[in-house]
């Protein structure tokens, strides 16, 4: 990694140059991380370039990543003052702190989950090591759509973040202190009732404890985040499948995901009790199994029409996407 130089320009202040021994898809890598496809914070390139802005216990951030699959190398460039910090995490950013990626094994009687293992072994769970901006976007996700979230999280963070470093007008995501700060007004235009605005604002001033559940094991990281008021087993697995990188982290209480992933493995649509069940042999991989078959594409078949939810927010009908 070359020295930094600080530059709001066109030149990285600094770059890294990664060998993972292992080839590394950087879009697949990172699509859990993009909140949709007009996240303000995030940017995918037709060359297969990855951007992300992002805040870091040193500073803002501007990164860039891209993969060199014939010289089995990753690339990546950074703008501004957290460039030390981020540079440092692209391997975890690509599982390179997925430990347990090499003790797990599909079972046959689950073929399509040894299929998408064949096709897709290669990923490994991310570490982003940014809970409040994990939390803070998934608790946008509680109980509506993916569209109706990924619209209030492009909202509110182009009204109240701040331009990222380096030569894109991606946006960062608000600090703790200025999520706190956005008017109640703001969150209802954004279609964010109380509910769902409040997990943030309680959390914001927490901000800097949130952190430090990145050193603590998984059932303590869990108990921590769920310590909150208004973070249940659902926003504390979405946010450990990103901040944490923990394997096991499955989304029970989403609408979709249990009935999916038994459908995969049984060919029956389970709720999250029978899917738990048959995901028990899993256990330590239960998220990764979500994952792989994700990615794989493996999805139940859709019969009629799809479920709505009331919500609190004014001329508004959405569709049930996760529980707290």
């Amino acid at each position: 990694m070359s020295s930094p130089a600080p530059s709001t320009g066109g030149a990285p202040d600094a770059e890294l140059v990664w060998t993972p021994g292992r080839p590394v898809g950087v879009q697949a890598g990172l699509a859990t991380l993009r909140r949709g496809g007009s996240d303000p914070t995030s940017r995918r390139d037709p060359d297969g370039a990855v951007w992300r802005a992002t805040r870091t216990p040193e500073g803002p951030v501007l990164l860039r990543v891209t993969a060199r699959p014939a010289l089995g190398e990753v690339h990546a460039q950074a703008w501004g003052p957290g460039t030390g910090w981020a540079l440092a995490g692209v391997p975890d950013l690509f599982g390179a702190s997925d430990a347990t990626h090499a003790e797990f094994e599909p079972r046959p009687e689950h073929p399509l989950l040894v299929q998408a293992w064949r096709s897709h072994g290669q990923w490994r769970v991310p570490r982003t090591r940014a809970v409040f901006e994990a939390l803070s976007a998934s608790a946008l996700e509680q109980v509506v759509t993916g569209v109706e979230a990924f619209a209030a999280w492009a909202r509110l963070v182009h009204r109240f973040g701040e331009p990222a470093p380096g030569p894109t007008r991606l946006k960062l995501p608000p600090s703790p202190e200025q999520w706190g700060r956005i008017p109640s007004w703001e969150w209802l235009a954004a279609g964010v009732e109380l509910r769902r605005r409040r997990v943030t604002i309680v959390a914001a001033p927490r901000a800097a404890a949130l952190e430090r559940t990145l050193d603590l094991g998984p059932d303590d990281a869990d108990a921590a985040l769920r310590s909150l008021p208004g973070v249940g087993v659902w926003t504390s697995a979405e946010v450990r499948q990103r901040a944490h990188g923990h394997a096991d982290a499955f989304s029970f209480g989403d609408y979709h995901v249990a009935k999916n992933v038994s459908y995969a493995l049984t060919g029956e649509v389970l709720d999250d009790a029978g899917c738990a069940e048959v995901i028990e042999v899993y256990r330590g991989h239960r998220y990764r199994v979500q994952r792989l078959l994700e990615l794989a594409g493996h999805r139940r078949p859709r019969r009629g029409p799809r479920m709505t939810l009331p919500t609190h927010t004014p001329n508004r009908a959405v569709r049930h996407r996760g529980t707290a």
